[in-house]
């Protein structure tokens, strides 16, 4: 690429039981933006490393119809190779037949014949380059189409990874379906939505008994595959934030809910953290209408997003470029 980027990602916070300051507000405030901006250029870099691929598969195409023009054109310089041969045999037996009689004709024929030669030579020369460039477009297609197959093999092992991830997740949160909980796969990641319902009380970013398990259980499959981005965002809906003066609004509150998921994460399991992200989106990335009361539901959730890491793939590209 064009693409280079390694979703390197850390989520670490603390609690305070007390007044949180107007400094480690406005670094959770800052942290949240840049953590904003990367997720948005992972996002874009994946739609780049997609549309590279189709870019390659363009190039491949084209290369083989550029392979095929070539030896169409050697066919043709060999068929005027062959037509050649045939008029100067041809020519070599009349030059046989005249020589004993006419040495006009005998010089006509022999300049005639030097002709042919020289042009059966400049067809000759001209057969060997193409020859020549014919092979060269032969090993770099061939060349070409091995780093596609690799590139492809690589995508779709990743593809079948995250499906096999998304299943191993379904599966370790069965008991939980219904409850506020899914789990799906788009766009090469997989997302686990957990309302919360199942996590929070009202207002309060401590994790009940219930959800603790849901979050326990999912640190279980996580542990598992270490090459997993995980990015965790608290959500929440439109309703002004009212509490206690721990907390400034909804954006406070999602950001502290996103931490809380990290810690439980840390605690349950072996995970790496560097990763794990938090971000608090607030009541700015609604999946349902705020008017009604389900519609709000759906909003006060937690997301778990999982990304593959793509450096084998961009690795890939690079030799493919």
């Amino acid at each position: 690429m064009k693409k280079h980027f390694i979703l390197a990602v850390i989520g670490s916070s603390v609690f305070l039981s007390s007044c949180v300051s107007a400094k480690v507000y406005k670094d959770l405030e800052d942290r949240h933006a840049q953590l904003q901006e990367e997720n948005r250029e992972l996002s874009a870099n994946y739609g780049d490393l997609q549309a590279k691929n189709q870019q390659n598969e363009a190039d491949l195409a084209a290369l083989q119809t550029e392979y095929e023009k070539t030896k169409a054109e050697r066919d043709r310089l060999q068929q005027e190779y062959n037509a050649t041969s045939q008029s100067y045999e041809k020519l070599k037996s009349s030059y046989d037949a005249l020589e004993a009689n006419s040495s006009s004709a005998l010089a006509e024929n022999s300049k005639r014949n030097r002709e042919l030669l020289a042009e059966l030579d400049a067809k000759e020369k001209a057969l060997a380059a193409e020859k020549a460039r014919l092979e060269k477009l032969e090993k770099d297609l061939a060349a070409r189409s091995k780093r596609v197959d690799e590139l492809e093999s690589v995508i779709a092992a990743k593809d079948a990874k995250m499906n096999a991830l998304k299943n191993a997740i379904s599966k370790a949160l069965v008991n939980f379906e219904g409850k506020g909980l899914t789990v799906e796969q788009r766009d090469g990641k997989v997302y686990v939505s957990m309302e919360n319902k199942l996590l929070f009380s009202s207002g309060s970013w401590a994790v009940g008994a219930e959800g603790k398990k849901a979050v326990q259980q999912l640190a279980t499959v996580l542990a598992q595959n270490p090459d997993i981005a995980v990015l965790i965002e608290g959500h929440t809906d439109n309703v002004p934030y009212n509490g206690s003066g721990q907390l400034n609004d909804n954006w406070d509150l999602s950001t502290k809910r996103a931490t809380a998921i990290v810690q439980l994460l840390q605690a349950s399991a072996n995970i790496d953290p560097q990763n794990l992200t938090a971000a608090g989106r607030g009541e700015h990335a609604p999946v349902a209408s705020n008017e009604t009361a389900e519609g709000k539901a759906k909003n006060r959730r937690i997301e778990v997003i999982l990304t593959p890491k793509l450096d084998e793939i961009n690795k890939l590209l690079q030799e493919i470029e």
